[in-house]
C-alpha cells in the first residue's frame, strides 16, 4: 500500500508560528513511518513546511493532530475520504475524544500506536478497518527503530529527533501525558540502543522529545555518560526536580546538553499547588536557572497564566522575573483545559468552559474558559503583553547578556519569537500603565474584546 502520513497544523497554528527561525520537527510520524513494514510505500507531509497535496497517490492516510488543529485534521480527512481514500486519525485529541474523531475518520487510534499500527495496516489492506483501535498494553521501548529522518523536510535545525524515555511520574492537572501514556508511569529505552541511534543521526544537534528525560536520575546519568564520547549537541525537557541534581546537570552539560525546557508554569506557589505541581518550588527558581547557566545550558521555560489563584498582577510580576532571572527563552501561554484532563473536567463541571471550538485552544490568542480573578479579555491581553515585552529588543539583549549560555542558539530563537509576535500582534496593553487598585485587587481598565 501507499501510506501517506500527515502532521497536521491548522492555518491559525501556522500563522502563530510563522517567522520563528528555529522550529523542531515532531517525532510522531517519522516514528510511525519507521514502524511501517517495508512492503508499504510511505510519504509524509508536515504542514509547517509544506501544504497537503490531495492528488498525491495514497491507499491510506494517517493524520496526527493536537487539539488546536483537530477541526483542521477533520477537514483534511473529509477531503481525502471524498476521494475514496480511507483515513486513520490519532494523537492527543483523538485519544481524549475518540467518539468525536470516529465521526470524521474511518478509524481512530487511541493512545500509543506501536502495538496497533501493524494491525491497522493489515486491516486497511483487506478493506476492513475497525472504528477504534486501543492497545491492550503499553508499548515496549526496547528494539524501537530509528525514526525515518529522511522524511523530515525543510528543517535546518534538530532534524535528528528521537526519545530515550516515555512518560512522566507526575500528574499535573492540566497535562495530557497521563492520558496518552498512563498516569504516573515511565518507560526507558536500553541505553546502548539510544547511543547507537544518536551516533548515526544525520545532524550534530539532537532533540530528545522526552517528556521528562531526568525523571530517573540513575538512568539519566548513565545515559549522559554514554552520550559524552559522541560529541553531539542535544536538547530535551525535564522538571525542576531533575535540574536540581547537580551531578545530573554536570553530566548533561558534559554530554552536549545545550538547552533544557523546564515547565515551571507559574511564579505563584499557590497556583502550582492547586494544579498538583507542588514539586516546583518558586523560591528556588532563580538559583536553578543560574546553576544551569553556569554549566552552559540555556533555559527554555514554559509559563502559563490563568490559574484560579492568578489576578492580573501576575503578568507584571512574571515579566519582571523573566528579565531579572535572564531566562533565555520562554513559551508564554494561557492555561488550556485540554479535553480528558482534570482541569477540563473541573472547569466543565463548574460551567466555566466558554467554547468547545477546538481551534481556539491555542493558549496564545483565545481564553476558552472563565478565569476566577480576571476576565477572559484580561487574560488574553495580559498574556500577549508579557510575550511582547519578553521578546522586545531591550529584553532580549538584557537576558542573553546575563545568561551567556548558547547565545548562538538563543539569539535566533528570540528574534524568531519577536518576529512571530509582531506578525500576530493584538492590542497593546501595559499592565503597569493600566492597573488600578480596587478592594485589594488589581484590575485592567478598558481592555477590549
Amino acid at each position: 500500500m501507499r501510506v501517506h502520513l500527515i502532521t497536521a497544523e491548522s492555518p491559525a497554528s501556522r500563522r502563530l508560528r510563522q517567522g520563528r527561525l528555529i522550529q523542531f520537527p515532531q517525532l510522531t510520524m517519522p516514528l510511525i513511518a519507521a514502524l511501517t513494514p517495508r512492503e508499504h510505500e510511505v510519504s509524509h507531509t508536515d504542514e509547517i513546511v509544506e501544504p497537503v497535496r490531495f492528488d498525491a497517490p495514497a491507499d491510506l492516510v494517517g493524520i496526527t493532530a493536537p487539539t488546536p488543529s483537530a477541526l483542521h485534521a477533520y477537514d483534511l480527512a473529509r477531503k481525502f475520504r471524498r476521494r475514496g481514500v480511507p483515513v486513520v486519525i490519532g494523537g492527543p485529541h483523538a485519544t481524549a475524544l475518540p467518539e468525536e474523531a470516529t465521526r470524521h475518520a474511518d478509524a481512530v487510534v487511541v493512545a500509543e500506536a506501536e502495538d496497533m499500527w501493524p494491525r491497522v495496516l493489515d486491516d486497511a489492506r483487506r478493506g476492513k478497518l475497525e472504528p477504534v483501535y486501543v492497545s491492550s498494553r503499553q508499548a515496549s521501548l526496547a528494539g524501537m527503530p530509528a525514526p525515518r529522518w529522511d522524511l523530515i523536510k525543510g528543517r535546518r535545525y534538530g532534524k535528528s529527533v528521537t526519545i530515550a524515555t516515555r512518560g512522566c511520574p507526575h500528574r499535573c492537572d492540566y497535562c495530557s501525558i497521563p492520558l496518552l501514556y498512563g498516569p504516573g508511569t515511565m518507560r526507558y529505552r536500553p541505553i546502548d540502543e539510544v547511543v547507537r541511534e544518536v551516533a548515526t543521526s544525520p545532524t550534530r544537534a539532537v532533540v530528545f522529545w522526552d517528556d521528562n528525560i531526568g525523571a530517573n536520575p540513575r538512568y539519566a546519568k548513565e545515559l549522559f555518560r554514554a552520550l559524552t564520547p559522541l560529541g553531539k549537541w542535544w536538547t530535551s525537557q525535564c522538571t525542576a526536580n531533575a535540574a536540581r541534581d547537580e551531578e545530573l546537570v554536570e553530566l548533561a552539560a558534559r554530554s552536549g546538553c545545550k538547552a533544557l525546557f523546564l515547565g515551571l508554569e507559574s511564579i505563584s506557589q499557590e497556583s502550582l499547588e492547586a494544579a498538583n505541581k507542588a514539586h516546583n518550588r518558586v523560591d528556588d527558581y532563580r538559583r536553578l536557572i543560574a546553576f544551569l547557566h553556569r554549566h552552559g545550558i540555556a533555559v527554555h521555560l514554559g509559563i502559563m497564566f490563568g490559574f484560579d489563584q492568578d489576578d492580573v498582577g501576575i503578568f507584571r510580576r512574571t515579566a519582571e522575573f523573566l528579565d531579572e532571572a535572564c531566562v533565555d527563552v520562554a513559551t508564554v501561554s494561557m492555561v488550556v483545559p485540554m479535553p480528558g484532563t482534570p482541569t477540563f473536567r473541573r472547569l466543565s463541571a463548574d460551567g466555566r468552559i466558554l467554547t468547545t471550538d477546538w481551534s481556539k485552544y491555542d493558549g496564545k490568542k483565545h481564553a476558552v474558559f472563565e478565569p476566577a480573578l480576571m476576565s477572559p479579555a484580561e487574560l488574553e491581553a495580559g498574556t500577549e503583553w508579557v510575550a511582547r515585552r519578553l521578546y522586545s529588543p531591550r529584553s532580549i539583549v538584557r537576558r542573553l547578556a546575563g545568561s551567556r549560555a548558547g547565545v548562538w542558539w538563543n539569539l535566533p530563537r528570540n528574534v524568531g519569537y519577536m518576529l512571530a509576535g509582531l506578525s500576530n500582534a493584538g492590542p497593546s496593553w501595559n499592565p503597569a500603565e493600566h492597573e488600578r487598585s480596587s478592594g485589594g485587587q488589581i484590575r485592567f481598565t478598558n481592555v477590549p474584546r
